[in-house]
């Protein structure tokens, strides 16, 4: 069963976004997905409660954070994590466990790119960890300025595949606003939206 984590310990780069639309899409797919939130504001959990039941289904699973974390209950093909800002320690160690692949989104901010830096930094020392495949994805990413052009300075040094950039735009907080994603609307009205998603489904999907 593919468990994609998706971490930062940066708080507000995206997080339960990049996570639900993940989990949108292996389920218009077919999978049986769950949702796993990790995350003390239970964003995720908060958008699945929104979701209608004539959507291809997406079962929750609310993890506080002092909650040990385990493999998910049979029946499930797929599960994404959306987990908390601040991980780190014992709970990092714990979902690298499950992991079999580690998505990291961030903003082009200085604070965002230090915190990121670290993380990954941090990931990438640990041996027991370096088999998983790791990415990072560019998020709310506003095109042709100043922010955007230090974020892509700053991937490109990161030895790691860069994914996105996922631009900044008012569909996700409206679709997520009632538990949907890119994948439950008419591909039109997202159609530069799902263009972006392709690297991350490429990598997503590779062997």
């Amino acid at each position: 069963m593919p468990v994609i984590v998706v971490a930062n310990p940066k708080g507000g780069v995206g997080k339960s976004t990049v996570s639900t639309n993940l989990a949108g899409y292996l389920a218009r797919q077919g999978h049986a997905v769950m949702l796993g939130d990790a995350d003390r504001q239970q964003s995720s959990a908060a958008w699945l409660a929104q979701r209608a039941p004539e959507l291809p289904p997406i079962r929750g699973w609310e993890l506080t954070e002092h909650e040990a974390i385990v493999r998910p209950p049979k029946g499930t093909t797929h599960l994404v994590l959306d987990t908390p800002a601040g991980l780190h320690g014992k709970r990092l160690d714990a979902v690298m466990k499950l992991a079999d692949r580690v998505l990291v989104p961030l903003q082009a901010s200085l604070f965002d790119i230090r915190a990121s830096a670290a993380f990954l930094a941090e990931l990438q020392a640990r041996r027991k960890h370096a088999k998983v495949p790791l990415a990072v994805l560019g998020n709310r990413v506003r095109e042709h300025t100043h922010a955007a052009q230090q974020l892509q300075e700053f991937l490109g040094q990161l030895g790691v595949p860069v994914l996105g950039p996922l631009r900044e735009t008012q569909n996700y907080v409206q679709l997520a606003a009632h538990g949907l994603t890119l994948w439950d609307v008419a591909p039109a009205r997202v159609e530069k939206d799902l263009a972006q998603w392709r690297s991350v489904l490429d990598w997503l999907n590779a062997s």
